[in-house]
């Protein structure tokens, strides 16, 4: 990410105005409308926002297929900051701090029918959420389109309505969407950091998620997603899939939220792998339903449930299914204050799970500590980075390169 900032404002820019390319399009604070330059766009152009403050002027919008309703075919009224609509462009920002765009609306950048589609290093802020309950507000929403959105701010969307439950989330991808959501900070939003909802595929990686309501990521109905390496902290919920969804979770830290840590429900199928899950209010992981199917291996689950009971009993594993349906192997569950195993039998010292004190060194790195009884001790069959048997926790297992 750094050698593309430093090829594109050292040699880029300048060889683009040198040569009056017509392709690259600028925009100047308080003199150019992002929305018109957007309009009169082509198909491929980049818009380059400096440094400054950009306001949306909101527009309202009937969507006639809601993302998040039992009967899809639903009106649903909704306004829109941004909208990216039947072109693929690139908006990148001088800087992801002082680049900055207030949207004003319930969806804050709309991508619709927008196809290779790209933005990056700036600041999604401001949004205004929807009377209507159905909209599904977001910084950034993404319908029929495949869109990369990486080193962006999506901060401080937190207006709220009191007769709407809802409010604004960080990255909602929609039917049809392709979302690749990399290396972002969604932070201090009124709803899901991200939630994908009907027809939606994402890869989420390399984000930190914070200080929000909802989940901090949620797969419903029949979406797919790919999820590593994200830090996800303060919400009301870690991780779930809910419904038909399908999802792989590796590499995870999942920490200080109020209910469970990682959940599998509905008809879900669930890949858990080498996530810290860590101090949640209630339980540490849960399959809610037996109808629900996956893999736990290789996980970090311990010293969950501090918060009085509310969604999940205050314990590491919650199993509401059999191991046949979702097995459990290779696991660190240790000292969760109602038991480390509830609905199930304790699963310690059976297909290599264990219960001791991960020993983690201070603070939220999570990195283990030289003596942690963790290390080497996943499935054997999983190798770290450097060849070695998987470690337990975020550093294990091929993806455990953070950075």
């Amino acid at each position: 990410m750094k050698k593309l900032k430093r090829f594109i404002n050292c040699f880029l820019l300048p060889l683009l105005i040198i040569l009056n390319i017509n392709s690259y399009l600028f925009a100047i604070q308080n003199e150019q409308n992002i929305q018109e330059l957007i309009d009169k766009a082509n198909s491929g152009d980049t818009l380059f926002l400096k440094n400054g403050i950009y306001e949306a002027t909101p527009k309202t919008i009937i969507e006639k297929i809601c993302g998040n309703c039992v009967e899809p075919l639903t009106d649903v009224k909704a306004t829109v900051g941004f909208h990216i609509k039947d072109k693929a462009i690139t908006i990148y920002g001088e800087n992801s701090d002082s680049t900055i765009l207030i949207t004003n609306a319930g969806y804050g950048i709309l991508f619709e029918n927008s196809y290779d589609s790209f933005i990056s290093n700036l600041t999604v802020t401001g949004g205004i959420r929807d009377p209507d309950g159905n909209a599904t507000d977001a910084g950034i929403v993404v319908k029929n389109s495949r869109v990369t959105i990486e080193n962006v701010r999506i901060i401080n969307n937190t207006h709220r309505i009191d007769t709407v439950v809802v409010g604004i989330g960080g990255v909602i991808g929609r039917e049809g969407g392709e979302l690749f959501i990399l290396n972002n900070i969604i932070r201090n939003n009124g709803w899901d950091g991200v939630a994908l909802y009907r027809g939606a595929t994402a890869v989420i990686a390399d984000n930190i998620i914070e200080t929000g309501r909802g989940a901090g990521i949620g797969i419903t109905w029949d979406a797919n997603a790919i999820v590593y390496r994200n830090r996800i902290s303060g919400y009301w919920k870690g991780i779930g899939t809910f419904g038909e969804s399908r999802a792989v979770v590796r590499n995870n830290a999942v920490f200080d939220n109020l209910g469970w840590g990682i959940i599998a429900t509905g008809n879900a199928y669930m890949e858990v792998l080498n996530n810290v899950i860590y101090h949640n209010g209630n339980c540490g992981f849960a399959v809610w339903e037996k109808t629900a199917g996956g893999i736990l291996k290789n996980n970090v689950i311990a010293e969950n449930g501090w918060k009085d009971e509310w969604v999940c009993p205050c314990v590491g594993v919650w199993m509401n299914t059999s191991l046949e349906n979702f097995s459990i192997e290779y696991n660190n569950v240790w000292n969760n204050s109602a038991g480390n195993y509830e609905n199930i039998a304790n699963q310690t010292n059976k297909n290599g799970n264990i219960s001791k004190a991960p020993l983690f060194l201070k603070g939220n790195s999570f990195i283990l500590n030289q003596d942690s009884p963790c290390i080497n001790s996943g499935d054997p069959i999983i190798i770290d980075s450097n060849g070695t048997r998987s470690d337990m926790g975020i550093y294990g297992g091929p993806l455990g390169n953070w950075k």
